[in-house]
């Protein structure tokens, strides 16, 4: 029987071997706690950066490589170079977790909510901000309950507010409930709704959030665990950080398994060591498909990604090379099928979250989602038609252009469809929604045709 290892006071972190950046403090159940978490070295890292100059942090996360968590990966040091010369400047922290399977985000505002604070506050002094924006997802009533308690505790003690460690420092951070969208995961529908608006993106350019975002000021957006892991780097140094993982991936990071494995869960794993094979059948992680089964297909980064089959197993946990491959690890997110998996109506699930959720600011989005669910229901519902198939590739293509039929594929000889996708709309939640139909379609055709077939066989039987 597998075992688990799941920590009683946090839900579904699994305590496995291996290097500890941002989880360190996690088998503390009171680490939430100011006094624990001061216990344990909390806050140094923040006066260590204040001995230092501004530029001088900057170059340290900068050297370190600290790729970004929240589903593009960019280099946080790098992207924290683009502000222009211009105050005030802002820090927004994108606590709005809401891609489908991912869940690691939360469980670092319930359990390490300081940490995550004292990231926010060095990087506001190393690029020169005096407020903070801390944006959470609506839901996350824990996490909201957390981060308020903590930052009335840093506020208290002086973390927080003018003259920081007697020095004439000075940063406000303010904390901001979301309503529960999935569009504001984006980062300018966020700034979007941070203002008092209605969730929906803006256009690129000229509204690049680092040259106008906040009230049309410079503005940084970084994800709760991008900025978790700056504590740990100022206080070992980049290249402490950059022993673990992988040349282009340095670190570790949190991912979020769910679906037909013995132990799912949330892991701290290092990055590019790891492979998903190993991640899905080994002792250390996942402990295998569930009833000695085999993997169908996974998604490998949230339900936005398009999704990988047996012969990507042996991938490492690389964003270049899941990349690479036609995918990519996104948020962190990894859902895994098993043999016994419809792969309609797993299609059609992750399509309707994406067709509900849209904001409806881009037509090819606001209708085309919806269309999509409407096919592959019809589908699903026994009336479905033949000419469904390629008109659900049509539908996709007005949404992200690309030359989607089968018969063009296999004339190319292209093992997966192009990423990233090309796009119609202002955001890529639109080409979401063509990810799982374009991965299904291509890999399990015959079962959308048995279904048609099915469907058109009972119907005439009853005519």
């Amino acid at each position: 029987m597998p075992t688990n290892n799941y920590l009683p006071h946090l839900d579904g972190y699994v305590d496995n071997e291996g290097p500890k950046i941002v989880t360190s403090r996690f088998n503390d159940p009171n680490n939430y706690k100011i006094s624990n978490y001061k216990a344990s070295g909390g806050y140094q890292a923040l006066e260590s950066a204040l001995d230092i100059s501004p530029d001088a942090v900057a170059a340290e996360i900068k050297d370190a490589i600290l790729l970004g968590r929240g589903g593009a990966g960019f280099p946080a040091g790098l992207k924290w170079g683009f502000l222009p010369d211009v105050y005030p400047r802002y820090l927004v922290v994108n606590g709005d977790e809401s891609e489908p399977g991912t869940y690691k985000d939360r469980l670092l505002m319930e359990h390490d909510p300081h940490q995550l604070i004292e990231g926010c506050l060095i990087t506001c002094y190393a690029l020169g901000i005096e407020t903070c924006f801390l944006y959470v997802r609506g839901e996350m009533a824990l996490a909201q309950e957390r981060l308020a308690q903590a930052l009335n505790d840093a506020y208290a003690q002086g973390y927080i507010g003018k003259n920081i460690y007697g020095t004439d420092v000075g940063i406000d951070i303010v904390l901001h409930w979301g309503a529960g969208a999935y569009i504001v995961g984006e980062e300018t529908a966020l700034i979007e709704s941070l203002e008092g608006n209605r969730g929906m993106p803006r256009l690129k350019p000229p509204f690049f959030p680092a040259v106008k975002g906040v009230y049309m000021k410079p503005t940084i957006v970084n994800n709760v665990e991008t900025l978790s892991n700056v504590p740990w780097i100022v206080t070992n140094g980049a290249d402490k950080y950059k022993e673990f993982g992988s040349e282009a991936s340095p670190g570790s990071r949190m991912l979020a398994i769910s679906g037909h494995v013995n132990r799912p869960g949330v892991y701290e794993v290092e990055q590019g060591e790891v492979t998903f094979r190993e991640l899905f059948y080994g002792d250390n992680y996942c402990q295998g498909i569930r009833n000695d089964g085999d993997v169908k297909m996974f998604i490998p980064g949230g339900g936005s990604a398009p999704w990988f089959f047996e012969e990507q197993l042996d991938l490492p946990l690389e964003a270049k090379a899941v990349g690479a491959a036609g995918s990519m690890l996104g948020s962190g997110a990894i859902v895994v099928m098993d043999q016994t998996t419809d792969a309609v109506k797993a299609c059609l699930r992750v399509v309707r979250f994406f067709a509900r959720e849209s904001c409806g600011k881009c037509t090819p989005c606001r209708e085309g989602t919806s269309w999509e669910e409407k096919i592959l229901q019809r589908i699903l519902d026994g009336a479905g038609r033949p000419e469904d198939l390629d008109l659900l590739l049509d539908v996709g293509s007005q949404i992200s252009p690309g030359d989607y039929p089968k018969a063009a594929w296999e004339a190319e000889g292209l093992e997966a469809v192009p990423f990233p996708p090309k796009q119609t709309t202002i955001c890529p939640l639109g080409p979401s929604s063509v990810a799982p139909i374009t991965s299904a379609l291509r890999r399990f055709r015959p079962e959308f045709e048995a279904k048609i077939a099915a469907g058109r066989t009972t119907v005439g039987a009853s005519s």
